[in-house]
């Protein structure tokens, strides 16, 4: 009788963590891999343009560095700004131009969040994109600097799309 039990104690034990065991999802992460192939297609969008060079910073969703790159001859100020577009768009998740248009107002409208001016790394300006996986979650973020702001965020959805494929 305490074979049996055992057995199927270690039967039950075995079922349970199978069904625990499949249940646990998965979610998606920016890895170096993703950012690479991020910022190259920053970089090929750039190469067809006039562009100034940029800066590209990628941050995964705890705002943590995963990739960044300084194009020749890229604006030394640009550095600190790209990373705090690619912080900000993770932080605050939206694009930084709609965190612009919470923080100024839009066409006219008063600001709807003028307090969020004060925090240090905010910037409000085009250029920073939230990073989300198919199924809605924020995984990061990229911020691009150098060019115009509405160039930089042009940059910024180049890369988006080109892994739109990958972020299942």
């Amino acid at each position: 009788m305490k074979i049996f039990n055992l057995l199927l104690l270690v039967a039950v034990s075995i079922l349970f963590l199978n069904k625990v065991a499949l249940s646990l999802e998965t979610k998606t992460i920016i890895d170096l891999q993703l950012a690479k192939k991020m910022a190259d297609a920053c970089e090929a969008k750039r190469a067809t343009t006039e562009w100034r060079p940029l800066n590209i910073a990628i941050v995964d969703s705890g705002a943590d560095l995963v990739l960044f790159r300084r194009q020749d001859g890229a604006f030394l100020g640009s550095i600190d700004i790209a990373l705090n577009k690619a912080k900000s768009a993770v932080m605050i998740p939206y694009p930084t131009r709609a965190i612009g248009e919470l923080v100024y107002g839009k066409d006219g409208e008063p600001a709807r969040v003028p307090g969020l001016v004060t925090v240090d790394f905010l910037v409000p300006f085009p250029g920073g994109l939230p990073i989300r996986a198919q199924n809605g979650d924020l995984i990061g973020a990229i911020g691009v600097s150098g060019a115009t702001g509405d160039q930089d965020e042009e940059c910024a959805q180049a890369a988006l799309d080109s892994v739109k494929d990958m972020l299942k």
